[in-house]
């Protein structure tokens, strides 16, 4: 699941911050929500590997049905991704970075209000985490003016980025299948955008799609 705590819909936005990435040269530039018609409060996939919960997400009532199938199709992905780590608290997550090397990097539920996700990552000076913001469509991380359609396109973004603020993920399995680093590999070399073109059966273009990240 998702998150754990159900908050009711007209409840304020939190002002507590945690801290954040070396985002200090990029300026704030909130994007602005579509006023829709609010749709009823779904419930999100649990996390496979976390504890089983009934609870609905803490985020407010979706504006809108493609709001609700982004976050759906995310979900979806990241059960599979292998370093979503589901309900987990900020100490739980430093905890398992404390030891990594600088860079490694997670994705766990967030607590707070109006977030679905978080991102906790070791830095030089140790781990920190990050929100991660859901407004109209795209994601970005608390603090940056980038934003992307996809949150595995912000974590691509800031693996290749020059300050290479992301470097490795921590994944619950460390061995990763040959599956996995084949499509990783393909999806590199030829790009997500060609996946159509290669000389491949059905089969196995689906599975290439359902993670076409350099991940």
């Amino acid at each position: 699941m998702v998150a754990h705590s159900k908050v009711a819909d007209n409840a304020d936005t939190t002002n507590v911050r945690l801290p954040l990435l070396d985002l200090q040269a990029l300026d704030r530039c909130p994007l602005n929500l579509q006023h829709q018609q609010c749709q009823p409060r779904p419930v999100l996939p649990r996390a496979r590997h976390g504890p089983a919960s009934n609870a609905t997400t803490h985020f407010r009532t979706f504006r809108s049905h493609s709001d609700f199938r982004v976050i759906t199709q995310t979900c979806t992905r990241l059960e599979d991704c292998g370093f979503y780590w589901g309900p987990m608290t900020v100490n739980e997550a430093h905890d398992k970075l404390k030891a990594e090397p600088s860079g490694t990097f997670l994705i766990r539920d967030s607590k707070q209000i109006n977030r679905f996700f978080a991102i906790s990552v070791q830095t030089a000076t140790g781990p920190i985490s990050v929100r991660v913001n859901f407004q109209a469509g795209c994601f970005s991380l608390d603090g940056s003016r980038e934003s992307f359609d996809c949150l595995f396109k912000l974590v691509e973004h800031y693996l290749t980025s020059p300050k290479k603020l992301l470097v490795t993920p921590l994944r619950k399995d460390r061995v990763r299948t040959l599956q996995e680093l084949c499509r990783k590999s393909i999806i590199t070399t030829f790009g997500s955008e060609n996946l159509e073109r290669l000389p491949l059966n059905p089969v196995l273009k689906d599975y290439l799609k359902s993670f076409p990240f350099q991940i």
